[in-house]
């Protein structure tokens, strides 16, 4: 690393030189495992587009735990996940592996999964109908792959405690998004937008983890955004800007501990990919994003994305690394902050982004990344605490302020998607003529939805004025079509609470539950709370159930208000349902969530078989390197060789592609793997029913790359007629990087 990046650890050393005398009472655990999902044929989760299907990997998903523990007594386990969200079929199945494991170490008490919310990850791994219909149902090897990983991540964070400290630290970023339904967040009350500078949510929570021997062993943060900068269009699998912000950081921690990628290759075909030396890194997704923040609706609501804001270090990071930045080609803001080339490659678009504007505003703001970080000398202490209840939301009594003082009682709906649902957002609109703001709905799709089930008067006047489209709550064939239990789940680390919630809240929405949040915490008798109290907002969590508006913004019915299953009260219920849990009036463990494992339907169609040209194997080089071509930094080297289906091996923990560099007498050594952000696989068939395939690997030179002679590998497996699996390489011409 440079002479700039070494002097930023200097603040950091005497910082934990300073810490060093003083014991710590807690223990952490740190683990990573590669989930990377089917790389081929499966529907992405997110904007719902049929037509958006696997197509290879831009970069690899992992799941990243934390561990903090009493050395004697209680423990919290926050997972998170480079997916569009966790799954409550998922939760059910980790914490019975859990459970077989470590006994009752582990339950849905203490333990919180959460995604990323990125559009570019596989889908079919939830049990309800709503959320697989785009996928063809449930996809068993994208479920197991997940399950798989999460366990493999805790096991690892579970084995690797030791004693340590964690830190706490807060800061603005202010360049990070901009809100996609801005009427919405305006039909709030005056008085209270008042209080607030923006209409987004800037904050970002960092925590920092620090061996007690060893030092800063990683990181995670809580932000709104988005995970849309890979447009609907994208087909490469990808944990979209903040598993790349997860990915630059570690890299970065990698780079200055001296970590390279393994030279072990003692299993075939199976290459093992860039082992950092410490840590991972998580941006976990703080989703208080309605109408506001983030890259999921561009331009008229919620918030756009902009990649370089999702993390205070990833800034610095992105300038000593110079890699290839995600931004959606569709959003209007980034098309004017970057300038976009577009290459036709085997039939499927790929996009690469050159953002001046963003590289300069990341040197311009290095400072007050790198203080977020390096000034994290809040240590929590206090308790480690939890407490988690399972809640049926389809009949839920609230009370609530009147008008003109005094309270009323009203009640959360059975669940129901509006017409606006259909709408679809900005950067990722619906199908025929759905509109936002709806709040009639029209003739014609009244009588498509009454072939479905026509919904009750009683249900229609609780959902008002949301005109239903689906009336999930009743739909239970094949089986259920959306949930109606939900986990609410808190998490104490000292003075730091996280609320770990099963949907994607507004700005305003997320701002009044943590607010209510805080207020329970620090009034009364509760003098472990005190100004310091830290409350952040895990969305996507254990479970999904779409979105959370506030009142106001549901009266608009836009597609979140439209989204918001339980009616126009759901806030209300979770403000309630969380103080509760705080005061201690709520701590039943609540109606069980189905398990509907085995009433699982799916469609996709399995591979039948691989098969190449007669006169070639797979592996064999397709398109080689032009030959006395000598190539730069910055320059794209293409290969493309013959494959077979990416679903025959996922290649977990290895990888599809690899560039190696010439060392030596004939030896070749790793350099870059799919799971770097330059090195890009890209899977295609001639015909959609063809039995032949193409792996195109495409490289971007980084400007970090050294001067050599380097070879692109493509490994992979094959499917006989008989279903026999085969596992295959094939290599590339040597080329010359200059």
């Amino acid at each position: 690393m440079g002479r700039s990046v070494r002097m930023i650890w200097l603040p950091i050393l005497l910082l934990l030189l300073l810490e060093s005398g003083k014991a710590s009472n807690n223990l952490i655990g740190l683990g990573s495992y590669d989930i990377t999902w089917p790389a081929a044929d499966v529907n992405m989760m997110g904007y719902a587009n049929m037509d958006q299907v696997t197509s290879g990997v831009n970069f690899r998903l992992r799941a990243r735990a934390f561990i903090v523990a009493e050395p004697e007594g209680k423990r919290v386990l926050f997972v998170n996940l480079d997916a569009c969200m966790t799954s409550q079929l998922v939760t059910i199945k980790v914490l019975e592996r859990l459970k077989v494991r470590y006994g009752d170490l582990y339950t849905e008490k203490n333990v919180a999964i959460s995604g990323i919310h990125t559009h570019a990850g596989p889908g079919g791994y939830l049990q309800y109908i709503v959320y697989i219909v785009t996928s063809l149902g449930f996809v068993r090897q994208s479920f197991d792959a997940l399950v798989y990983g999460i366990e493999q991540t805790i096991i690892q964070a579970h084995n690797n405690i030791r004693p340590g400290s964690v830190y706490v630290n807060k800061g603005e970023l202010l360049d990070a998004g901009i809100n996609r339904s801005p009427s919405a967040y305006l039909n709030n009350p005056a008085a209270e937008r008042s209080n607030y500078k923006y209409d987004v949510d800037k904050e970002m929570t960092l925590l920092k983890f620090v061996d007690n021997e060893w030092g800063p062993v990683g990181s995670f943060n809580w932000f709104a955004t988005h995970g849309t900068s890979m447009s609907r269009s994208n087909a490469l699998i990808s944990g979209d800007n903040k598993g790349a912000a997860a990915r630059f950081m570690e890299d970065w921690f990698d780079q200055t501990n001296g970590g390279s990628i393994s030279s072990d290759l003692s299993e075939p075909n199976r290459i093992p990919r860039r082992v950092s030396n410490i840590i991972p890194v998580v941006n976990n997704n703080h989703h208080e994003l309605l109408e506001l923040a983030a890259s999921f609706e561009s331009l008229p609501g919620k918030s756009t994305t902009r990649f370089l804001s999702l993390s205070r270090r990833v800034r610095s990071v992105l300038r000593q690394a110079d890699r290839t930045k995600f931004v959606s080609a569709t959003v209007e803001m980034l098309v004017r902050m970057c300038s976009v080339h577009s290459v036709l490659i085997q039939g499927y678009l790929v996009i690469s982004i050159i953002a001046p504007a963003m590289e300069r505003m990341s040197y311009a703001m290095e400072e007050d990344l790198v203080e977020l970080f390096s000034e994290a000398s809040e240590k929590l202490n206090g308790k480690i605490d939890y407490i988690h209840t399972y809640v049926d939301f389809s009949n839920l009594d609230v009370t609530i302020p009147k008008e003109g003082g005094g309270t009323t009682t009203v009640k959360t709906c059975p669940a129901a998607l509006g017409f606006a649902f259909a709408a679809g957002t900005t950067d990722g609109p619906g199908a025929f003529d759905f509109k936002q703001g709806d709040d009639q709905g029209n003739a014609f799709w009244r009588l498509v939805r009454n072939l479905l089930k026509t919904p009750t008067k009683e249900k229609a006047d609780c959902q008002q004025p949301k005109p239903i489209l689906l009336d999930t709550s009743e739909m239970k064939q094949p089986y259920d079509w959306a949930p109606s239990i939900l986990p609410v789940q808190i998490l104490r680390i000292g003075q730091m609470v996280i609320l770990s919630v099963p949907g994607e809240f507004t700005t305003m929405a997320g701002r009044r539950l943590r607010d209510a949040v805080k207020k329970a915490l620090t009034s009364g008798s509760r003098k472990e709370f005190g100004n310091n109290t830290h409350v952040v907002i895990a969305g996507l969590t254990n479970t999904y159930s779409q979105h959370v508006t506030t009142y106001e913004e549901y009266q608009m019915q836009r597609y979140e208000g439209a989204s918001t299953l339980y009616g126009p009260h759901t806030l209300s219920a979770f403000q309630k349902l969380a103080t509760a849990l705080i005061i201690g009036k709520l701590v039943e463990p609540g109606p069980q969530p189905p398990d509907l494992l085995d009433k699982q339907i799916s469609l996709l169609t399995p591979v039948v078989m691989d098969a190449t040209p007669f006169g070639t194997q797979f592996g064999d080089v397709r398109a080689d390197v032009p030959k006395n071509t000598t190539f730069r930094r910055g320059d794209n080297v293409t290969v493309i060789f013959w494959s077979a289906c990416p679903r025959n091996d996922l290649m977990t923990e290895g990888t599809f592609a690899l560039v190696e560099i010439l060392r030596g007498r004939g030896s070749w050594e790793p350099a870059y793997d799919d799971d770097d952000l330059c090195l890009r696989f890209i899977w295609s068939r001639p015909s959609k029913l063809s039995t032949r395939s193409y792996a195109t690997i495409q490289w971007i030179v980084p400007q970090t790359a050294a001067a050599g002679v380097y070879r692109i590998r493509h490994f992979g497996a094959s499917k006989s007629l008989l279903g026999t699996i085969k596992h295959f390489k094939g290599t590339s011409s040597a080329f010359v990087v200059a």
